[in-house]
């Protein structure tokens, strides 16, 4: 167990975001992160830096003053591909490279801000370049974190690039390493989603 850790915390959404287009990545990605701010909480993103300045914008729009809550240690931004490279060995994900990169943002969080709402894309950079397998262990790793912190997570996937051909089992297991659906999932109703984010 890790240092500090509480199994009776338990994380209050996982959900996988499927997203169409930048409105609607930013708008769900950045409810729950409003959400959290404008209770005292944290807000974190790990995106790249497109979708970063895109979710920054949405939510200073939206009222949050970004830079009173960075100066406060409450909204806190990394880099996708900086943070999976530091966590992947020999193209996996390694659990101690996951702990020493995302525990530290987590347990401090939660210590002293809650609570805490994460948007995170590594997962979706993985499976974009094939890595199927390795996005679904690092899914894996953030339930694990999970069980021993309070923490709402958003996974962020473009709809758009998820599915084709002989990814179907994986698509499967993608989906049932979450709690919940945010916008729609490959092949459903376009308004199928899962309903708001947890705040």
């Amino acid at each position: 167990m890790a240092p500090g850790s509480d199994p009776g915390h338990r994380t209050s959404a996982h959900s996988v975001l499927f997203y169409r287009d930048d409105s609607e990545l930013a708008a769900r990605a950045g409810e729950p992160l409003l959400g959290a701010l404008t209770r005292g909480g944290t807000a974190i993103v790990i995106a790249t830096p497109a979708h970063r300045e895109l979710i920054g914008r949405w939510l200073t729009a939206a009222g949050a003053d970004l830079a009173a809550a960075t100066a406060a240690g409450r909204y806190l931004t990394r880099d996708a591909r900086e943070t999976m490279a530091s966590l992947m060995v020999g193209g996996w994900p390694s659990p101690a490279g996951f702990w020493q990169a995302i525990n530290p943002l987590i347990q401090r969080a939660a210590a002293t801000a809650p609570p805490v709402r994460v948007f995170g894309e590594i997962v979706a950079l993985l499976w974009e370049s094939g890595q199927l397998g390795a996005a679904l262990e690092l899914e894996a790793l953030w339930n694990e974190l999970a069980a021993h912190y309070p923490f709402g997570l958003v996974c962020g996937y473009s709809a758009g690039t998820i599915g084709g051909r002989d990814r179907g089992d994986a698509l499967a297991e993608l989906c049932e390493a979450h709690a919940g659906t945010l916008g729609a999932a490959p092949g459903a109703d376009p308004g199928a989603g899962a309903g708001p984010a947890a705040r």
